[in-house]
């Protein structure tokens, strides 16, 4: 743990976000969408919907969200976002066919009934949802509704995300994130009963005052309530670049060793349920497609999560929202104010963004493999380009947490501990030194 505990990237993208320049604007990521537009109507996308409105403010969250109550403020955000939605639309051309929708937050559920409808409409005048398309949507149940959900489930929603991160109190309370697990036991039999195909839990380790028995109790009540999928996520301290973490009470969080055994408890305790690994922190049942694709090894990774509709191209909208078209990356400007000027212009909220070079391609998909997959072959012309990755994957294979069978390599189940360590080695931008910029590994 002393070796591979590193800062390191959680790889959402490579290259990943500090090397993204500012050079790149709205007229080239309109440029990147006329590109896009070429693939035919047929070729779906993903689209990313960012809502950053939370009524409050949870001390160890790392998303970009806007603290408020007034409703008003959402509505002049569905202004922009329906402008934002005919920007892409003039764009994409005839490209309007949806693979996956996304609404992530902040709190999606923070809009009322009527916006959320409202949101929908805009959304579905410029675009198209196939038949088979995965429609999800990021809850928290303390503040979501049985009739927002009823209306989501009318509305074509199918996948829903709650976050819980633990029922502790005492780590609730440290947090500032409260729900009981009965609110949120009885949205997810309500959202069962309204015929979700799929609910997720998000759960998070290493918070302060985390102990085994606590975790214990509940990792044993989300057993039991037996969702479809779950994160088990990390927790990134970071407080040099998220300033409200300084809130946290830094001296009560899990050392290295304590967080790890926090991460194997929810392991045993998951797959003794029956659950399958996915990638490097989820757990899915047996029967949910994403464990389906992992034994295929065809299981894919978006900036939406782990899931089986990548598209080759997926735009979003909204403040710090991050598309991926045509070979570069783009994502729009955090601030409202200067989001909503930029909007109302007629112009992209572009604040920065990447285009991908031939190598970066290839280093992204390796990657990429690695970290949905466990397992990647280079093929005979990739193990001479990366030869020098596959000299210092000895350490690695030395340790028992890497085994290399002529072109391929696979992850032991040790080694998926650490997939962020091995997939670092591929990655050319990054100095093995520490960064403010990422989180550590273990």
């Amino acid at each position: 743990m002393r070796r591979y505990n590193v800062p390191g990237p959680r790889y959402t993208s490579y290259p990943t976000v500090p090397e993204w320049r500012h050079d790149l604007g709205a007229e080239e990521f309109a440029e990147r969408l006329a590109v896009a537009s070429t693939a035919g109507e047929e070729t779906p996308l993903s689209l990313y919907v960012h809502l950053p409105f939370c009524r409050s403010l949870c001390w160890y969250c790392g998303c970009n969200v806007v603290v408020g109550r007034e409703q008003c403020a959402a509505d002049r955000y569905l202004d922009h976002l329906s402008l934002e939605l005919e920007l892409l639309a003039e764009r994409l051309g005839e490209r309007r066919a949806l693979a996956q929708v996304h609404w992530g937050g902040g709190t999606p559920t923070f809009l009322s009934e009527a916006q959320l409808e409202r949101l929908w409409s805009e959304l579905t005048r410029h675009f198209t949802p196939l038949p088979d398309a995965e429609l999800a949507i990021e809850v928290h149940p303390a503040v979501t509704t049985p009739e927002q959900l009823t209306l989501l489930r009318r509305l074509g929603f199918n996948r829903l995300s709650m976050g819980l991160q633990d029922f502790d109190p005492r780590v609730q309370e440290v947090t500032n994130r409260l729900q009981t697990p009965e609110q949120t036991r009885a949205l997810l039999e309500h959202a069962r009963a309204l015929g979700f195909s799929g609910v997720n839990f998000d759960l998070i380790y290493g918070l302060p005052y985390q102990e085994p028995e606590g975790w214990a109790r509940t990792l044993a009540q989300v057993r039991e309530m037996r969702p479809d999928r779950l994160a088990v996520y990390s927790f990134a301290y970071m407080p040099q670049v998220l300033k409200h973490q300084k809130r946290l009470p830094a001296q009560a969080l899990p050392d290295p060793r304590e967080k790890l055994e926090l991460f194997r408890a929810a392991y045993a305790t998951f797959l003794e349920a029956g659950y399958r690994p996915i990638g490097m922190d989820h757990f899915a049942v047996p029967e949910d497609e994403l464990a389906r694709a992992q034994e295929r090894r065809t299981l894919g990774r978006n900036f939406q999560g782990y899931t089986v509709k990548a598209a080759t191209d997926v735009v979003a909208v909204g403040s710090t929202g991050i598309s991926d078209v045509a070979g570069a990356y783009f994502q729009n400007v955090r601030e409202l104010p200067r989001y909503a000027a930029h909007i109302k212009q007629g112009r992209f909220a572009t604040v920065r963004g990447l285009r991908l070079s031939e190598d970066d391609q290839r280093r992204r998909s390796v990657i990429s493999q690695l970290m949905c997959n466990f397992w990647v072959d280079l093929g005979p012309e990739g193990a001479g380009y990366f030869a020098q990755e596959l000299a210092q994957l000895r350490a690695f294979e030395d340790d028992g947490l890497l085994v290399r069978t002529g072109t391929q390599l696979e992850l032991t189940p040790l080694g998926r501990l650490f997939v962020r360590n091995v997939a670092m080695v591929f990655d050319a931008y990054l100095h093995w030194s520490a960064s403010p910029h990422f989180s550590r590994t273990v």
